[in-house]
């Protein structure tokens, strides 16, 4: 049994641009991840019955949809691993919230799996593991902050400055496909480069969208632009601003409306998840439990 939780960070996008559509109907887009300490937080228990399972449930997500549980059978087929585990999730971060949960509990599932199993697979497999998952998959497995192109898994990294951020969570579940199919967003947004980032002449193309289909997020960024510049991760629904020293943030969540909750959080370039994992040994195999 491996005791000690594992940690699932919270992603945001500090922007996102749409700069064109596939013919699959995926949307092309630039954008740069950041993690926050914060998340959810997954516990493994190793078993030798082959069985991945799940303990607890998760509010609106069966077991059989949750990528926690996806990523593990995954990782056993791709692998041939004959061990099987337990798995637990301590469910932090809000379902919809443009903070990538499920795609980073997927990531930490992978990860934590191939270092209890011994299953010895390298970052690039993994990744390449992940895609299959979702499209955020690879960042949360790589763990460094990163410029994303393509559907969000052409990745570089960069070194970005590390604020702190107040998230607010306007407690709405965002449609993520109704956003993408609206007719009027942007889909044509000029290509940039990380001068235009440091300029900050960036924003998020769904945002005009998003306050369109959801008065309750509207109405929220319009509240937390009184303190700093807002602006949405992903689709939302969560917003954010960002803070030289904590305590300017956490003055700011004292004032949040009760109907909405939030958290101060420090932005990291390196993933708590990579801080807390430790390279896989060359050559080990699958070991019992």
């Amino acid at each position: 049994m491996n005791s000690a939780p594992w940690p699932a960070p919270a992603k945001i996008n500090r922007f996102l641009h749409i700069i064109g559509r596939r013919d699959d109907g995926y949307h092309l887009l630039q954008t740069v991840f950041q993690f926050l300490e914060l998340g959810d937080w997954l516990h493994f228990t190793c078993t030798t019955d082959g069985q991945i399972t799940r303990f607890g449930a998760v509010p609106g997500v069966s077991a059989a949809a949750d990528l926690s549980v996806r990523a593990a059978r995954l990782l056993q087929q791709s692998t041939g691993c004959a061990l099987g585990a337990v798995i637990q999730l301590d469910k932090c971060l809000p379902t919809g919230g443009g903070l990538g949960g499920g795609s980073s509990d997927a990531a930490t599932t992978l990860v934590a799996l191939n270092e209890i199993w011994g299953t010895s697979l390298g970052e690039d497999t993994l990744a390449e593991l992940g895609l299959r998952l979702g499209a955020d998959v690879p960042v949360f497995v790589r763990g460094r902050a990163a410029w994303g192109e393509g559907i969000g898994e052409q990745l570089a990294s960069v070194t970005l400055d590390e604020p702190w951020f107040l998230v607010v969570d306007p407690r709405i579940i965002v449609a993520t496909a109704a956003v993408f199919q609206a007719t009027e967003l942007t889909r044509n947004s000029p290509r940039i480069t990380m001068d235009d980032f440091y300029a900050d002449r960036v924003r998020n193309d769904c945002e005009p969208v998003v306050r369109r289909l959801y008065p309750e997020i509207d109405c929220a960024l319009d509240w937390l632009g009184r303190f700093g510049k807002a602006r949405l991760t992903g689709t939302g629904a969560c917003i954010f601003a960002h803070f030289e020293q904590e305590r300017e943030a956490r003055n700011v969540l004292a004032s949040l409306p009760q109907r909405w909750r939030g958290w101060v959080a420090r932005g990291c370039n390196r993933s708590p998840l990579r801080q807390r994992c430790r390279p896989s040994p060359v050559g080990v195999t699958a070991r019992e439990c």
